[in-house]
């Protein structure tokens, strides 16, 4: 927790002089003495003025930033990094930047809160890359050590968070012009004005940070701008980020590399811990610690909220609470993924036998699933619609279902679009696109995305699953309680698909293999 416990000796007020604002400050005993503000001022060893060399991604970022100029010539782009959030009180979350904002900079990791990119309209040719726009990066540098700010704000002072990279070392990273975010008013607002009249128009990524929501509303006020056909102006630029996002460079797709690796790693760490798991009245929890664990040595964190589901949780599409047992008789399904210091994440789901062996039921179903991914996986090629790898992956899963006996209609008809009866048992789609968001490219129109067609360079999964809950009647005893979920992170070349995670074991005799040679939950 914060220490923010050092003394402040000023004269006490009445309650109902003190501002309810500043009462937070009450548990703080700060010094604020002339002279400690003196001495915390001085002899401070110099910062080291050697710049730092450009990364690998600052190229990429600027074709990235380039490619959104010439699709808006003419119009400032604003895009915010997005504020700190609180978790509680004066505890903020560890912040992480809006994706459109991190893919266009290059900016992981928890750098710079409150940042806003402005992509400046000029000249066709003369801007970034020759494109149509100038960018700048705007952000709050640390106040200096000869600053109260440097220890007495909690949340922007260095004594408090760490250094972080000054203006000038962001400009030699990502090559990339940087600016006081004091001075984003003026940036954003100069000149605005609709375009009929000789105004520059303004798209703002919204719903990231209110002050620049603030900002651009004002200036679209007070130059009479139309706030709704703003609106949509501003939803085309989020749906161009997004669109963006669909197809990912080289670097992109390494990035992918890693938080995948590190997600397998995570899965092997999750295994070890089983016979404590088994043991602990809330096994889950002792699963989702061990990913976890895995994901903050290895990445920046977890790319979203690990699924451990043991047992009937497991037929809970989205079960965080992990608050259950895990049973040596049961199945867990581990629907987790690391998210990269590049804020690229995995998502992988395996169903594993806890005992470490599959029963002749558990296998039935875990191999009808696996034939699913199987027949996605096969279905995905280059020009294929995206629709078309889940049509192939339930279309097994009917006829499993069908062959079991368990659809109350014929399969023609559980099929057939007016039907559907099989999806009882797995409402969910079989693939999502996947990148900086799990579910990434969302703001993608229909067309682009499930209307759209497979392409070299993108990244999604292929997740089929069946989920017998133990209340579901329409399903034999024995089936009830069962969840089973497959998921791989998949690479579209063009020579086919690449399974990207495809180092940890599907196939259920390669699982119980590969889990006997991590540990034995009966101690034998």
């Amino acid at each position: 927790m914060n220490p923010n416990e050092a003394g402040n000796d000023a004269t006490p007020v009445t309650p109902e002089e003190q501002p309810l604002s500043s009462r937070n400050e009450n548990r703080s005993q700060r010094p604020d003495s002339d002279a400690f503000k003196a001495f915390m001022g001085s002899n401070w060893a110099p910062k080291d003025t050697e710049l730092p060399a450009e990364a690998e991604v600052a190229r990429y970022a600027a074709q990235r930033r380039l490619k959104v100029s010439r699709q808006f010539p003419g119009e400032r782009l604003v895009i915010p990094a997005g504020p700190l959030k609180v978790r509680s009180n004066d505890t903020d979350y560890r912040f992480r930047p809006h994706s459109g904002f991190a893919h266009l900079t290059g900016l992981g990791l928890d750098h710079e809160p409150d940042a806003v990119l402005v992509m400046e309209p000029v000249e066709e040719g003369n801007g970034d890359d020759g494109g149509n726009h100038h960018s700048t990066l705007y952000f709050r540098e640390l106040a200096g050590r000869d600053s109260a700010e440097f220890y007495a704000n909690a949340r922007y002072g260095e004594f408090w968070i760490g250094s972080r990279l000054s203006r000038a070392e962001v400009r030699a990273l990502l090559a990339l012009e940087t600016a006081d975010l004091a001075d984003l008013e003026t940036a954003i607002t100069k000149d605005a004005g609709a375009v009929e009249i000789g105004g520059t128009r303004i798209r703002l990524l919204r719903e990231v940070d209110l002050n620049a929501d603030a900002l651009v509303d004002t200036s679209r006020i007070n130059t009479g701008v139309d706030l709704e056909a703003s609106d949509a102006l501003d939803a085309k630029l989020a749906e161009a980020l997004s669109e963006l996002r669909l197809i990912k460079d080289e670097w992109e797709v390494e990035q992918m590399r890693r938080a995948v690796e590190a997600t397998v790693n995570g899965f092997h760490e999750v295994v070890k811990e089983l016979p404590r798991a088994i043991t602990h009245p809330r096994g889950e929890r002792v699963v989702e610690g061990a990913f976890f664990a895995r994901a903050r040595e290895e990445g920046n964190d977890l790319g979203y909220d690990t699924i451990a589901a043991s047992g009937n949780n497991a037929t809970i599409l989205h079960w965080i609470r992990n608050n259950g047992q895990v049973n040596a008789d049961e199945l867990l399904l581990l629907d987790a993924g690391v998210e990269a210091d590049s804020l690229y994440t995995a998502d992988i789901t395996r169903t594993l036998p806890v005992s470490g062996k599959y029963s002749d039921i558990q296998r039935k179903v875990y191999q009808a699933v696996l034939d699913a991914a199987d027949a996605g996986f096969a279905a995905a090629k280059v020009g294929v619609k995206f629709r078309e790898v889940h049509a192939a992956a339930v279309a097994v899963l009917a006829e499993r279902l069908d062959e079991w006996g368990f659809l109350p209609v014929p399969l023609d008809e559980a099929l057939a679009p007016e039907g559907q009866h099989h999806r009882r048992w797995m409402p969910h789609g079989t693939s999502h696109h996947l990148g900086m968001d799990v579910h990434d490219c969302a703001q993608a129109r229909r067309e682009l995305y499930l209307d759209g067609v497979l392409a070299e360079g993108m990244v999604f999964t292929i997740e089929p699953g069946l989920y017998f809950k133990e209340e579901d009647l329409a399903v034999p005893q024995e089936y009830r309680g069962i969840g089973v979920r497959i998921e791989d992170d998949i690479l579209m070349t063009a020579d086919g698909p690449v399974n990207l995670s495809s180092a940890l074991p599907r196939d259920p005799d390669d699982v119980e293999a590969w889990m006997a040679g991590i540990y034995s939950p009966t101690g034998e």
